[in-house]
């Protein structure tokens, strides 16, 4: 999985770093769904920080979620829980049997 993070403050190398790494950790388990992941950092106004997330899909489309917080880690791991929350949902979506449907038996 690719990590692409965009941070603009003062410790932003720190930053990126630190977030590459807390994105491997949060989706170690479901990385064969996401080649390729875009995190953004930035000021939101004031004190607030933002987070966004891309989550590159295979095969379906682009996940994106946002969040705020008091500070960059907060935000970080805001967005973070509610992007595994929805690629499982997702997953899991997908992968139920789907309900009432009987399996026919073949005859010989």
């Amino acid at each position: 999985m690719q990590v692409i993070v965009n941070a603009r403050h003062t410790d932003s190398a720190e930053w990126r770093q630190w977030s590459e790494q807390r994105v491997r950790f949060a989706l170690r388990r479901l990385q064969a769904l996401v080649p390729l992941a875009r995190v953004r950092l930035r000021a939101a106004g004031g004190q607030d920080k933002q987070c966004q997330i891309a989550l590159q899909t295979d095969g379906h489309g682009v996940l994106v979620v946002q969040a705020h917080g008091p500070d960059w880690r907060s935000a970080l791991d805001d967005a973070l829980g509610r992007a595994v929350h929805a690629l499982r949902k997702g997953w899991q979506r997908r992968h139920r049997p789907l309900r009432g449907r009987m399996a026919v038996p073949v005859a010989a």
